[in-house]
């Protein structure tokens, strides 16, 4: 009998000790974060983000606390609803949507789920929060909006020749429309002329820059995703035509353009790294207003310089990244 007893206490004791490893591994798994971080397409400004995003994460001590679920629409933006939903159903517990569609469409998939975006240049005219400073809903972000004047200055001093731009973009991109309408306001109080020609895909890019090259002295483009992804098309027709181009971002200088005050997607992807660590620890949307970058990128690129034969001054060359080979 005595021995009997002792058997039936060590399965108590047993069934104890199972369940209680259950409990403890089910506490573990509501501790970590689960994050869906979204892209429209692939193209290096948007990877580095992403990167950024998540090497960053791991610096701030977050990689055991957070699980990464990466999805790519690959430049179908009507693929974007059902990739949030396809997240939602996984129970993500955050979306990290990266540019301004993408955000669009986490958006419209929940309003419960916190949404932190990044690379939205204009939040408020996208229809994601009524100011920078009003974020009551479930989505906050960092905004890239591009310092347009500043690249027109420099523009001033590098080819002061340069009198009338060529405005190649997506004009279904918000982030690039408002980008143009800021540039068109910018030549039109300063006396300069430009002429514009869209582009609704990468298809399309080498026919519009081409049909300017005859018309204006440089080109000008905003932080475009979809000329972003197709630069050394655009680099091409540029070179041929002995022609600079001016961008909104540094990877758009790094694949040839000639010079930027721009986006440094780096310091971006820091900024919502950081921000999704807040949430993660307990904040919430509220406490989180929208960021704007916190750190512009000085870029030349000297290669593409030397070969449109136009001299660096050396006083910016102290300002300024300087790329070459």
């Amino acid at each position: 009998m005595k021995k009997l007893l002792a058997l039936l206490l060590v399965l108590i004791v047993g069934l104890g000790t199972i369940s209680g490893c259950s409990s403890e591994s089910e506490t573990n798994q509501q501790e970590v974060f689960k994050i869906g971080i979204v892209q429209p397409m692939d193209h290096p400004s948007l990877n580095q983000i992403r990167e950024t995003i998540i090497s960053e994460l791991k610096a701030q001590g977050m990689e055991d606390k957070v699980e990464i679920i990466f999805k790519n629409a690959n430049g179908d933006m009507s693929l974007l609803p059902s990739i949030m939903q396809d997240l939602l159903n996984d129970n993500v517990d955050m979306l990290v949507p990266i540019a301004t569609p993408t955000a669009q469409a986490a958006l419209a998939s929940t309003t419960e789920v916190p949404i932190v975006f990044s690379a939205v240049s204009n939040p408020v005219e996208a229809g994601l929060v009524t100011s920078f400073e009003e974020t009551s809903g479930n989505i906050t972000g960092v905004s890239n909006s591009i310092a347009i004047e500043d690249i027109f200055e420099l523009a001033g001093t590098l080819t002061p020749e340069a009198k009338v731009f060529g405005f190649v973009y997506n004009s279904s991109e918000i982030n690039s429309t408002t980008g143009i309408e800021r540039a068109r306001a910018y030549c039109d109080k300063n006396g300069i002329e430009y002429q514009e020609a869209t582009i609704t895909g990468t298809a399309d890019l080498q026919q519009a820059a081409a049909s300017l090259v005859d018309q204006v002295d440089a080109f000008f483009t905003p932080n475009d995703n979809t000329v972003a992804s197709a630069m050394a098309t655009y680099v091409q027709v540029a070179t041929d035509a002995q022609l600079p181009i001016y961008a909104g971002a540094d990877s758009m200088v790094k694949d040839g353009a000639l010079a930027t005050v721009g986006i440094d997607y780096t310091v971006l992807g820091k900024q919502t790294a950081a921000m999704i660590v807040r949430i993660c620890n307990g904040q919430t949307i509220e406490e989180n207003h929208v960021e704007q970058i916190a750190e512009y990128a000085n870029m030349i690129n000297m290669n593409t310089a030397n070969t449109l034969g136009i001299a660096i001054p050396e006083e910016l060359k102290d300002q300024f990244v300087i790329l070459s080979e």
